[in-house]
């Protein structure tokens, strides 16, 4: 499997989670139930603590790091796009942040928001709850409607259903 303990630190997992065999956890990372890392994501837990949030899926090919004082803390049903660069950051509960973004360090994501692909969040910056960020640098084009708001979870659901397929369906040839 690979999780690594670095400097006497070891990742933690609850049930049902889900780890690509070609990611690499590694250090301060605590992975909540149903969660699910995705081919080739890294989580370096080495300058600070990672935690992901129940439910949350990382997927193929993200990077996320710590600074020394800035951990990162995903929430519960967060959907993180492919390729994404997700450091030193929160990111609140039923949020997906979209392909190819990035997000720096001290930014605080609030629940219920839509970042869009190739995003940039600098550092330092406020997201409310509830609205649409596209751009680099990222800005609030718009709140999200109640319908949107309401289609985020189903990202999460999708990914909770693929990694309990590819837990008992999955096989190295």
């Amino acid at each position: 499997m690979p999780i690594y303990e670095f400097d006497s630190h070891r990742v933690e997992t609850e049930a049902g989670v889900w780890i690509a065999p070609t990611a690499s956890v590694i250090g301060r990372v605590f992975l909540r139930r149903g969660s699910s890392i995705w081919w080739g994501t890294v989580l370096r837990g080495d300058y600070d603590s990672i935690s992901v949030g129940r439910a949350t899926n990382v997927q193929d090919n993200c990077v996320i790091h710590t600074d020394p004082g800035y951990p990162v803390i995903i929430g519960d049903q967060v959907t993180i796009g492919h390729n994404a660069v997700v450091h030193g950051c929160t990111i609140g509960d039923n949020s997906l942040i979209g392909i190819n973004s990035t997000i720096l360090n001290g930014v605080e994501i609030g629940k219920n928001v839509l970042v869009g692909s190739n995003s940039l969040i600098t550092e330092g910056k406020k997201i409310p709850d509830g609205v649409l960020v596209l751009g680099s640098p990222g800005r609030i084009v718009r709140e999200l409607s109640s319908d949107e708001i309401d289609d985020l979870p189903g990202f999460s659901d999708r990914y909770v259903k693929n990694a309990s397929n590819y837990r008992t369906k999955l096989s190295q040839v």
